[in-house]
């Protein structure tokens, strides 16, 4: 009898299934760290060939494949293709009733498992535009199997009903991303787990879910072109108008993303410290003085395509607007930002020739790439 015993205690609790799965996006190479969760469901194949032959008479073999699964996690992505994800998971329970009828064996033998650990993934990315991004995962997980027999009738129940195993094992998958903002993102993934049961057996555990995520220092978009820029310069115009009154525009040019007082960094559109010191420059020559309107226009250069340096051109112009009212406490309703992209650049074909963004042409095309702001106001005529 206990060798019967035993011998049903090699159920295949954690038996091999089969995985069947279809599988943000933002795009940045900033780092940052994220958040989030899943639910979904767990399913597993119960090995009713191993359980048969050891009950003479087995009536019949009613299984639970599937369980209820979820998972918290969390991870610092270093760049648009490459993160490392750690978390918690529960993979739920899974179980059998094996009855028999037999003249020296009658009975039901019940077992259950149930399975929750650990997991350290690294995950490689693919974006597929501005919303979608495919990805894949591999890591180690330590998961912890409970086991429970029980048993009616002539059936013994095992020396140890309540069994448990805890042990390292591969996991893999692959999952499909939807980001709503650059924030907020959806997950639908497909995982496999390698697990141990508390009875010497190893199978895989698969796991179907759903889930959302949130990226911690991502309200602004992410930037689109990685360029280069001159120093700022300073051009002055004035424009007569009809007393008592004249009409004076000063334009200032700054530099994007190089020289030494460059606005951002390369390709980025988060203000940098010398950016800072530039505009706070500019914000102290406006003290005292009168003035209408400040308007402030983005450009970009021709590399890439138009929507990608239109959109980089506005973003920049908008972070320089924000700056502006909140550290310089201009009034907003005296300010206005706007980017047109490579639509107005300076420089000429025939002098910066090629498609490819070499570090020649880069170079070359860097008059293109700045930030005008352009104060107007009036004084009286003299």
């Amino acid at each position: 009898m206990k060798t019967i015993v035993k011998t049903l205690g090699a159920l295949g609790l954690v038996g091999c299934a089969a995985m069947n799965s279809s599988f943000a996006a933002a795009e940045t190479d900033d780092p940052f760290w994220y958040i989030g969760g899943n639910i979904g469901q767990s399913r597993a194949k119960i090995d009713d060939a191993r359980i048969a032959p050891n009950l003479p008479g087995t009536a019949s073999i009613s299984n639970d494949n599937n369980g209820n699964a979820y998972k918290l996690f969390g991870g610092y992505q270093f760049n648009k293709n490459f993160a490392l994800e750690g978390g918690y998971f529960n993979l739920g329970q899974f179980g059998y009733a094996a009855t028999t009828v037999a003249p020296t064996l009658t009975g039901t033998l019940n077992g259950n498992i149930k399975l929750q650990g650990l997991n350290l993934d690294a995950v490689g990315m693919l974006p597929l535009g501005d919303k979608f991004s495919v990805f894949g995962r591999l890591g180690m997980q330590y998961a912890q199997a409970k086991d429970n027999f029980s048993s009616t009738g002539s059936i013994a129940t095992p020396t140890n009903p309540s069994p448990s195993k805890d042990a390292f094992n591969p996991k893999v998958g692959l999952g499909l991303q939807y980001d709503f903002t650059r924030s907020v993102g959806m997950r639908v993934e497909a995982e496999r787990y390698r697990i141990n049961d508390a009875i010497g057996n190893t199978g895989d555990i698969n796991m179907y879910s759903v889930g959302l995520v949130y990226r911690f220092d991502q309200h602004k978009p992410a930037p689109v072109e990685k360029v280069m820029m001159p120093e700022p310069t300073v051009v002055v115009v004035t424009a007569p108008a009809p007393p008592p009154e004249i009409v004076v525009v000063t334009k200032v040019v700054f530099s994007a993303d190089s020289g030494t007082d460059a606005l951002f960094g390369f390709g980025k559109t988060t203000i940098k410290p010398t950016g800072k010191r530039a505009l706070d420059k500019f914000a102290a020559n406006l003290k005292g003085a009168k003035y209408d309107v400040i308007n402030i226009t983005g450009h970009a250069d021709r590399i890439g395509s138009k929507d990608a340096n239109m959109k980089l051109s506005v973003q920049r112009a908008e972070a320089v607007k924000d700056y502006l009212v909140a550290s310089a406490g201009i009034p907003a309703n005296k300010i206005s930002a706007k980017g047109v992209g490579e639509s107005e650049s300076l420089t000429k074909p025939s002098e910066c020739t090629g498609k490819k963004a070499t570090k020649k042409l880069v170079s070359c095309l860097a008059p293109d790439r700045r930030v005008e702001v352009e104060v107007t106001g009036t004084r009286p005529a003299k």
